[in-house]
């Protein structure tokens, strides 16, 4: 599967007091390669919801915290595919800081129907790209 990298700069909103960024933000950074990964294979999260009348939520996560990132550090969060099933994907991700890894999780998401909010197949066009 293909690997996606977007680098990210940890500004003061990120942080704790310390200088730290807060546990929770890591996941936004997933969130955030995520939806660059998609946008960067011609895939909008607005217009899938919109006119394909499909939505992508996160199913489940599991995350290391190995090294802290700290305030105006420029970050790289990386997004691969590990997994493709008919209505999930099980992302890799891996947050590093020049050789230094950060942190590295596994999310899954899950492709659902936008009105029903059910599980719907991951359609074959985003497939083809995305992998």
């Amino acid at each position: 599967m293909k690997d996606f990298s977007w680098p990210v700069r940890v500004y003061y909103e990120d942080t704790d007091a310390g200088g730290v960024v807060f546990y929770a933000n890591y996941l936004k950074f997933f969130e955030r390669a995520r939806t660059e990964m998609l946008r960067s294979c011609g895939f909008e999260q607005d217009r899938l919801m919109a006119l394909d009348k499909l939505i992508f939520v996160v199913r489940s996560v599991s995350i290391d915290y190995l090294k802290p990132a700290r305030f105006n550090e420029q970050i790289l969060v990386g997004a691969k595919i590990i997994e493709i099933k008919k209505t999930s994907l099980i992302f890799e991700q891996t947050i590093t800081r020049q050789q230094d890894v950060l942190c590295n999780g596994k999310v899954r998401i899950a492709c659902l129907d936008a009105q029903s909010m059910k599980p719907t197949p991951i359609p074959i066009a985003i497939l083809e790209q995305i992998t």
